[in-house]
């Protein structure tokens, strides 16, 4: 952490919490590390104040813990932490399918198919290489979550799981194999969507997710076991 960074938004400590999630995502500031305050806060060049701002917020989205006498740490990635993670993100996400069934406009509905040609592309382009640096307007499951129009869901999701849930897949991508094969759920998902068919979609978004946590979890039961030899 030598480089300097330039934070410049209305919101310093919004603008600092989203600058960690992303290091903490992607691994650049690794599991179980101690969050430094003054090392962040000379790689910022902010003050204290809207630093520990940031790091309450990281909190809330359950990327850091903090301990009476020890201070912050980045969370350590468990396969019973993932487990649980995503068995309420299954219920949660189908029921986000089933509402975006009915709610979705037909312009969204189309720029869908086309952020999936573009993952498509991608995959073309890239010998089956995961997109993993998806987020915000490029990420599937967040543009259908937002398409769902219920609040109280949207904000469980968004503030409450997904840091982790990115989190998660990102630091399993390389060791899960056919990434066309979530295309492919994903096209199904959008396509019940598009035909208004909402029991379908949460049918297939659940299936979806529930694969996806049995493969993360062969993925860190692999981790772990390359680690230990």
């Amino acid at each position: 952490m030598n480089n300097l960074i330039s934070i410049k938004s209305a919101t310093l400590s919004e603008d600092i919490a989203q600058q960690l999630t992303n290091a903490i995502v992607q691994g650049n500031i690794p599991q179980g590390s101690k969050i430094s305050e003054p090392e962040l806060a000379k790689q910022y060049g902010v003050s204290r104040g809207p630093l520990r701002e940031a790091i309450v917020k990281l909190e809330g989205l359950g990327l850091v813990t903090r301990t009476a006498n020890v201070g912050a740490r980045v969370i350590q990635l468990n396969t019973q932490d993932m487990l649980d993670t995503f068995t309420m993100r299954e219920a949660l996400e189908g029921m986000a399918a089933r509402l975006a069934a009915t709610a979705m406009p037909s312009d969204e509905i189309n720029s869908l198919y086309a952020l999936l040609d573009k993952h498509q592309a991608h995959l073309d382009a890239n010998q089956d290489e995961h997109y993993v640096q998806q987020g915000g307007n490029d990420d599937f499951h967040l543009r259908i979550i937002h398409a769902s129009g219920n609040a109280k869901l949207i904000r469980l999701l968004t503030e409450e799981l997904y840091a982790v849930i990115r989190m998660y897949r990102h630091h399993t991508a390389d060791q899960r194999r056919d990434p066309r094969q979530a295309l492919r759920e994903h096209r199904a998902i959008l396509d019940a969507i598009a035909n208004h068919e909402g029991d379908l979609a949460e049918l297939l978004m659940r299936r979806h997710i529930s694969r996806a946590s049995q493969l993360l979890k062969q993925a860190m039961e692999h981790s772990s076991v390359a680690s230990r030899t």
